[in-house]
């Protein structure tokens, strides 16, 4: 079995956002970690793997940087990270993106895509599902669990209140949710080979069947119209009150705001 995970560096909130002045994110300023739904498609493929003995690559799109990414994916478990980075990439939304990662996916044999359900920096939720349509692969969206029986995929999808047991044949794309599972810590022997490892990188010469009129920033549709950083909360309104006129006080504002 062959699994390639998407995965993507994406800005530590902790440390706060940088923008550049067209809006995008300057993802070279920043603290950056594994976007969380990913590294849980990441753990679930490593699962996998340690069960069928499956292939596991990982692939990102991004700036050098990220190459950081895609070492830490082989020190928990994967077998190898491809890095697509390119100038004329830059500033992609989910279209372009998913674009591009297709371009590059179609130079590689898979049974299995994983990708995280969205990313902590965009919330979209797009990329995933456009990368199966270009590929024209089913996709199962927000994946709870995963198992595989012979060449097909049992995923449960959360839904509401409740999950679906969708049933698909492979090759399949599954989003994973973070609360998949809990991924992996990286091992002192993981993190030694991976670091002497080769990342293979890929630029806009090796994406497979994809029009540069939908690449990077150009290629892109959605336009950001305004982008900040946190908005800083006022201190709102401050009481003193007794007990008994506290519990009135906040029941009544409860109901002007018909919460109750």
């Amino acid at each position: 079995m062959k699994i390639v995970v998407c995965i993507k560096q994406v800005p530590d909130t902790k440390g706060g956002v940088k923008f550049n002045p067209d809006g995008t994110l300057d993802r070279g300023a920043m603290l950056t970690i594994m976007n969380p739904d990913d590294k849980a498609g990441l753990e679930a493929a490593l699962r996998l793997k340690d069960q069928y003995g499956a292939e596991v690559t990982v692939i990102t799109m991004g700036l050098p940087k990220a190459e950081e990414v895609l070492r830490e994916a082989m020190a928990m478990g994967a077998d190898k990270g491809i890095l697509v980075t390119d100038r004329v990439l830059g500033g992609a939304d989910t279209w372009a993106t998913s674009q591009t990662l297709a371009g590059a996916i179609r130079n590689l044999e898979y049974d299995l895509i994983i990708t995280g359900r969205q990313a902590i920096d965009g919330d979209t939720a797009q990329v995933g599902p456009q990368i199966s349509e270009h590929l024209g692969i089913p996709v199962i969206s927000y994946a709870q669990n995963i198992k595989v029986e012979g060449d097909s995929v049992i995923v449960e999808r959360q839904y509401d209140d409740r999950y679906h047991v969708v049933k698909a044949k492979m090759p399949c794309l599954i989003t994973a949710l973070a609360e998949l599972n809990e991924p992996r810590y990286m091992t002192p022997g993981g993190i030694f080979d991976a670091y002497q490892a080769e990342i293979t990188t890929w630029g806009r010469a090796n994406l497979v069947d994809v029009d540069d009129s939908n690449l990077g920033l150009k290629g892109s549709p959605t336009q950001i119209a305004r982008a900040s950083d946190k908005v800083r909360k006022g201190a709102g309104e401050k009481v003193a009150l007794d007990p008994t006129e506290a519990v009135d006080y906040i029941v009544d504002k409860l109901k002007t705001k018909h919460v109750i």
